[in-house]
């Protein structure tokens, strides 16, 4: 309600504000008034008028005033997206383009939504960690800070002040806000980042009034409301004036609470925790946990670590996703300047990553989580066991920018697909079963569906609902895996592949979707050198091969696959408009 209040006084667009208070500060990308529009501005209304007649004590209960314009909106039944129109409404111009058009409140005409142009918010997109992006925009000096400057200080002054009215501790505030509004960071802990003595000088300057507990806090020498300690996050209990464990903590694994601690082993993309019991934990740090070869590096490096002195290894992040795969900008510089020499050395990296993960001395246990596609698809493949997350969106991507699998990804669903042949069956249709999970880059809908498609292996990878639970159920079954006298796996020479007879039936039919227009010319190309890798070549018969075979025929064909003009534009697109390009 305070950004009715704020917008009016610094005049700012609605635009504006959703940019804001959206991702850029750890907020859903409805942000606000595209929230609201999606509630119903009717549901808004109601709540807040509630509010105003059941708490008359409330010290900010004129902030849920409803502006007149609000009134006015329903009055129209402008409710939002149930009528077709409210804070913002979608049309299309004489194009056919689909346009979003934002309520002016003055003149009550929809009028197109410009771009908002703030230097802040242009300083502080790049900035990956949350916490600096926070800072940044809350001390920018122009429009933009002066905005989350006063929300800021207004959301944390309220916190404050509801308790103890609507609870004791400040933890629950914090839990109540991200769960029930998909904040990334609660305002207790926000205001943490922001410094909570300084902030608190600031805010009384400005006639905004923290509780009074805030002072007996910082007086007894307590500087924030979070603290960790041997990694256990704990926060200020205001009856106790002391530092308490949160509780029901002690099952998770937060890896923001190692911090505190000096790392294992650290370099720019990846960082190795020691978490107890002898288990290590790599935690990717890249933009959307791309694989580069700061990860690669991370990989290697850590199994050596815990191969020497360390019962085991667990993979495993608490950032949004677990991995978006690998560093496309990387192979499409090398591509662009024809290093093809480079990309193999590349490859070859990254494959011998994802087998070291398989052949190493000591168990390796995957925790993913959100995006695990692509190259992290490929680090799960072949890890010794998977504890994923429910939601956990799991698959071989590769085909949508022009390539193939080539971290492993190729060569494991080709050897789980020999591990399943059954004597005297017929064995192509399993083959060809994964070989269009790939041709297709189908992605499974939760963990449970990843069974389904081939990525988890039924009676040993296992699933759990709470992903705050995924690293430490991890370090479980590295433990489990570990006590029971784990030995690495030994090399296969005998999978088998199916040869040219598999091979002339897959190229059939990628021919015949050609041909029925349900792929491009480019598409049936990617699929035959698909088709080429998981048939194990052009043999007169089945035959018994070793990985590194397999491996070496994935190789050839990634490389032959991004020299193509046509792999390079949809790589282009992918890069910079975040769109896969059907060409």
């Amino acid at each position: 309600m305070a950004v009715f209040k704020l917008m009016n006084e610094l005049k700012l667009t609605k635009k504006e504000i959703d940019t804001l208070t959206g991702p850029l500060t750890g907020k859903p990308k409805s942000a606000t008034f595209r929230t609201a529009d999606v509630v119903g501005i009717d549901t808004l209304v109601k709540v807040a008028n509630n509010i105003y007649k059941d708490c008359p004590n409330d010290e900010s209960r004129d902030i849920f005033v409803i502006p007149e314009y609000v009134n006015k909106m329903v009055e129209n039944n402008w409710l939002g997206d149930k009528t077709g129109q409210g804070f913002f409404k979608k049309t299309k111009d004489d194009q056919g383009k689909r346009v979003i058009l934002e309520l002016d409140t003055e003149t009550f005409e929809y009028k197109p939504t410009v771009k908002p142009k703030f230097g802040s918010v242009a300083a502080a997109k790049p900035v990956d960690d949350l916490n600096e992006r926070i800072k940044l925009l809350h001390y920018s000096k122009d429009k933009a800070g002066e905005f989350l400057h006063k929300l800021n200080y207004m959301v944390f002054a309220y916190s404050s002040n509801r308790i103890p009215e609507i609870t004791d501790e400040l933890y629950k505030i914090d839990d109540a806000i991200k769960a029930g509004f998909g904040w990334e960071l609660g305002p207790f802990e926000i205001w943490d980042i922001l410094g909570v003595e300084k902030t608190a000088k600031e805010m009384k300057l400005m006639g905004i009034n923290p509780a009074g507990w805030l002072d007996e806090m910082l007086e007894g020498g307590n500087k924030t409301f979070y603290v960790i300690e041997s990694g256990i996050k704990k926060f200020y209990d205001i009856a106790s004036k002391s530092y308490k464990e949160i509780p029901g903590k002690s099952s998770f694994i937060i890896l923001d609470n190692y911090r505190a601690n000096k790392p294992v082993w650290k370099n720019s993309g990846a960082t190795l925790h020691d978490i107890g019991d002898g288990i290590l934990n790599l935690e990717f740090q890249t933009k959307m946990n791309s694989i580069g070869t700061e990860i690669l590096e991370g990989i290697n490096k850590s199994i050596e670590i815990a191969e020497k002195d360390f019962k085991g290894l667990v993979i495993g992040n608490n950032g949004q996703h677990f991995s978006a795969g690998a560093n496309l900008a990387m192979m499409f510089m090398l591509a662009t300047e024809q290093e093809y020499d480079e990309i193999d050395f590349a490859v070859r990296a990254f494959q011998n990553a994802t087998m070291h993960i398989r052949y190493s001395n000591v168990p390796v246990v995957v925790a993913p989580h959100g995006l695990a596609i692509g190259g992290g698809c490929e680090v799960c493949l072949h890890s010794d066991k998977v504890i994923a997350s429910a939601e956990s969106y799991i698959g071989l991507v590769e085909v949508g920018v022009g390539i193939i699998p080539a971290g492993g990804g190729t060569k494991e669903m080709a050897l789980r697909a020999s591990d399943n042949y059954l004597e005297g069956a017929v064995e192509l249709p399993e083959l060809q079963y994964r070989f269009l999970n790939i041709a297709q880059a189908k992605v499974s809908t939760s963990a449970s569906e990843a069974y389904d498609l081939g990525y988890l292996r039924k009676g040993l990878d296992e699933y759990i609902i709470n992903p705050n639970r995924v690293i430490a159920e991890a370090k479980r079954a590295a433990l489990v895996l570990a006590d029971r006298g784990y030995t690495k796996p030994v090399e296969r020479n005998d999978i088998k592949v199916l040869g040219r007879s598999a091979l002339a039936a897959m190229l059939l039919g990628a021919y015949s979707y050609k041909e029925a227009n349900y792929i491009s010319e480019h598409d049936k190309k990617i699929a035959e050198k698909l088709a080429y890798v998981m048939c194990g070549g052009d043999l007169t018969d089945s035959a018994l091969v070793s990985e590194q075979y397999l491996l070496d025929l994935e190789r050839e064909a990634f490389l032959s696959l991004i020299g193509e003009r046509k792999t390079m534009e949809r790589i282009q697109s992918i890069l910079t408009t975040g769109k896969p390009l059907r060409n």
